[in-house]
């Protein structure tokens, strides 16, 4: 029997034999339609945004005696120190107050429910915890306004900001829930077997484990429920009356009344109700697109 080898030739310098390159696909049609109707888009989005900002720049006289999109050849920031004087400052507070007293509390608890059902999926009483919060999405906040109303009047927490961050935690939890689980489960079940093995209890299992891996999605929930919160006018209308109890949300709403026919001074107020969103979105934005897209990508 003879056997015949085949021998691979390579070039003389020693370097192998280079791999041929795959075809290019053929190039697709560009889609214009899809294109114009996102500049279309675009300028929807922006035309707004550049009134709101020059309008807010012009002085009062100069606003119905000028043309509305034009800039303004003279800036002024009077507007800006109108709306700052007019108790600004209490108002940025409250909202301060209010997100973060209610961000944090729903975003841990909603962190340890998550993972107290994933991880006890076979007792039924977590399972009944978990279809409980899966019926809070189901009920809308403009439902339960009026039982929200009479319990905190007898709390006797009727006009305090406390009123104000029990309900926004209440409502903040459900989702956070149905958000957090979802990410544990994607956590392998060895790495948890593994903590196990090496005498690891569930409490440090849970902060060195499951909140490392599922960090995108806790930052995602945190992102989502301060923007909600820190533009909530529905609780503060309802659950306060004083004006030192006045959210950002609310107090536009009492400048847009107040300075009724000064138009630059109630635009003042909506840029310097929007800066700590945007801020905010800036620095969290990369977070806030990873969690968003992680469940795609695995």
């Amino acid at each position: 029997m003879t056997t015949t080898l085949t021998k691979t030739r390579h070039p003389r310098n020693g370097t192998p034999a280079a791999r041929p390159r795959p075809a290019r696909p053929a190039a697709r049609g560009r889609n214009w339609a899809g294109g114009l109707a996102g500049w279309l888009w675009l300028v929807v989005v922006a035309v707004p945004l550049y009134w709101t900002l020059i309008t807010s720049l012009k002085d009062r006289s100069r606003y119905y005696a000028s043309n509305p999109l034009a800039p303004t050849g003279d800036p002024t920031l009077e507007n800006y120190r109108l709306v700052i004087e007019s108790d600004f400052l209490q108002y940025f507070v409250n909202s301060v107050v209010v997100t973060a007293g209610a961000v944090i509390p729903a975003v841990l608890v909603s962190f340890m429910a998550a993972y107290a059902i994933v991880r006890g999926w076979r007792m039924r009483m977590l399972r009944a915890m978990n279809g409980l919060f899966l019926m809070g999405l189901a009920i809308p906040l403009q439902a339960t306004v009026i039982p929200v109303y009479l319990i905190i009047i007898k709390l006797h927490l009727y006009d305090s900001l406390l009123a104000l961050i029990l309900p926004s935690i209440a409502f903040a939890i459900p989702l956070s829930v149905l958000v957090l689980a979802n990410f544990i489960r994607d956590v392998p079940k060895e790495l948890f077997d593994s903590m196990r093995v090496d005498g690891a209890t569930e409490w440090t299992t849970l902060w060195r484990l499951a909140a490392p891996l599922t960090r995108p999605a806790i930052l995602t929930i945190t992102i989502f429920n301060a923007l909600t919160i820190w533009n909530g006018f529905l609780l503060p209308l309802v659950l306060t009356q004083s004006p030192d109890r006045r959210t950002l949300p609310l107090a536009l709403w009492a400048f847009q009344g107040e300075y009724g026919v000064n138009v630059p001074a109630v635009l003042a107020a909506v840029v310097l109700t929007t800066l700590p969103v945007l801020v905010l979105y800036a620095f969290g934005r990369r977070q806030l697109l990873s969690g968003l897209t992680a469940g795609f990508s695995r």
